[in-house]
């Protein structure tokens, strides 16, 4: 999982200029030097992608398109960048790479190019430049900065298993026959990619992606990328530092993976911070009891959602009219846990409401959704965003190879259950990558060090803070910077937080890495 899971994948949706997908309009792609150009050499053949000339155009896709148009009113332009299918054989079949560049406008103290990834995995970015540029204050200004969406992600050539249900992220249930049901439905979900386009799935993956980038760095003309990444994008920025040495200038790693511990479970081993994120939310929803009706406790509210758990195992109807969904207790599980990567009042106000029509629906209540749930159930229910939860998987399974055996999953459930009742089905449910085929690489190694700025909060329950500091021992050379006291994925630009703020935006104007870690602390957020 991103949205990381970035982050369970709609987790992305939090962020109101990564919810949603947009990208370039059509451009021809020419594979010749750019005038006055000097990427430096490809490797292994690569010439012809490193050198081709990039086409810059109107973000805006016809006049609906409405965040290609904020791209365009920013003063944005977009381009597709063509790289190899098989980077093997670059002589064979070329994808389209979308991007955004929003450019400089201090030239005279221009520092370089910063490549933005917003997580997922198979999150786009194409529109992030703008609120990127706003965070840097004055620094922004000297930088060129890059959106992009990773292949086969938003704009760029697309892949879509076509798939009844968006993602692959649910619960085995409280019972062998519902994790049955799970198996029967993960290998449908793998058999329909592989049937869609098996030869393009051995190709979706981080390490692929990172070679994507460094076509993007040789067609820009720039001799190093910065980068800022988030969620699984720092995983990828560091799979970048590994496989391309000295082509990168300054990194930020903001809610870090620690490398070893990525794959496709990757919520497996997270119940703990989840569980306390959940208990922090229960006693903001306590003193909430009369909007919410969960209870005046905290353990009032947490019996109210394992009530709610336990009902789920026979069905539920949430919605009216038109639009009515039935579900159980695969798919609410990972309704609680997409509303907990965030302990702003807005986020935990958004729990409340669907926890609150949950049990609504588990006393039997006709429910009215609000928008935000019914997304969600869409989500979880429909295959209205089929190809954001196929690219996800993709890349996960693509990265690192899962366990075959189904029993090896139950025996998993089983073991964890009585610790993590609520998570345990869910954070260690089997997936499509216990049936897809085995990846091409080997997971990427921490062999280099690499001079990063890592950006953590002790309560992240998406990558848990011990990750980053795993991540801080593994690269000597970088630097961990930590807000104390916030239960948030995902802080620069995004948490208002001044002190983390600033200290990314010197790093970025300076190049300089504090002389050690450096720690922040959470304001106090009012009732």
């Amino acid at each position: 999982m991103d949205d990381n899971a970035r982050r369970v994948p709609h987790q992305k949706a939090r962020r109101a200029r990564r919810a949603g997908v947009f990208g370039v309009a059509a451009a021809t792609l020419t594979l010749a030097a750019p005038a006055g150009a000097s990427p430096g050499p490809g490797p292994g053949g690569l010439d012809r992608y490193y050198q081709q000339r990039l086409h810059w155009g109107s973000c805006a896709r016809g006049h609906d398109d409405a965040r290609g148009r904020e791209l365009d009113e920013a003063g944005a332009r977009c381009a597709g960048v063509a790289v190899p299918l098989d980077y093997a054989k670059p002589e064979g079949r070329s994808i389209r790479v979308a991007i955004s560049r929003l450019a400089a406008t201090d030239s005279r103290h221009r520092i370089g190019t910063l490549l933005l990834n917003n997580g997922g995995p198979g999150g786009p970015t194409l529109d992030a430049p703008p609120a990127i540029r706003k965070a840097m204050k004055e620094t922004g200004a000297r930088y060129d900065l890059i959106g992009m969406d990773p292949r086969f992600v938003g704009r760029s050539t697309p892949l879509d298993c076509g798939w009844p249900v968006s993602t692959a992220v649910s619960a085995a249930g409280r019972d062998r026959a519902g994790f049955e049901r799970q198996v029967a439905r993960q290998r449908d979900l793998a058999d329909r990619c592989r049937a869609t386009d098996a030869a393009v799935l051995p190709h979706v993956s981080t390490r692929n992606t990172a070679r994507d980038m460094d076509v993007i760095r040789g067609a820009l003309g720039e001799a190093k990328l910065s980068y800022l990444g988030y969620s699984y994008g720092t995983y990828l920025g560091t799979v970048y530092t590994q496989m391309f040495p000295g082509r990168y200038d300054r990194v930020v790693l903001d809610g870090a993976l620690d490398t070893p511990r990525y794959q496709p479970r990757i919520l497996r081993g997270a119940e703990p911070e989840n569980e306390r994120a959940l208990a922090g939310w229960a006693a903001w929803a306590a003193r909430r009891h009369g909007t919410y009706g969960l209870g005046r406790t905290r353990a009032q509210v947490l019996a109210a959602v394992d009530r709610i758990v336990a009902r789920s195992a026979r069905g539920l109807t949430l919605g009216t009219g038109a639009e009515v969904f039935r579900i159980d207790d695969s798919h609410v599980p990972f309704l609680l846990v997409e509303g907990l990567a965030d302990d702003s009042g807005t986020a935990r106000a958004a729990l409340g409401e669907t926890v609150s029509a949950l049990a609504g629906a588990a006393a039997g209540r006709p429910v009215r959704l609000p928008e935000r749930l019914a997304a969600l159930l869409r989500y979880a229910t429909t295959g209205v965003d089929s190809a954001t939860g196929s690219v996800q998987t993709a890349i996960l399974c693509g990265d690192v190879a899962a366990p075959r055996d189904p029993e090896s999953y139950w025996r998993d459930i089983q073991r964890s259950r009585a610790r993590h009742p609520l998570l345990a089905p869910l954070t260690r449910n089997i997936s499509p990558c216990a049936f897809w085929d085995r990846p091409r690489e080997r997971p990427t190694r921490v062999l280099r060090d690499a001079p990063a700025l890592i950006v953590a909060a002790t309560g992240d329950p998406r990558t848990p803070y011990k990750g980053s500091v795993a991540l801080r021992h593994r690269l000597p050379g970088s630097r961990l910077l930590t807000l104390k006291g916030a239960g948030r994925h995902g802080l620069y630009a995004e948490y208002g937080n001044t002190c983390v703020d600033d200290h990314v935006n010197a790093y970025l104007a300076t190049g300089e890495l504090p002389a050690e870690d450096r720690v922040c602390r959470a304001r106090t957020r009012p009732d």
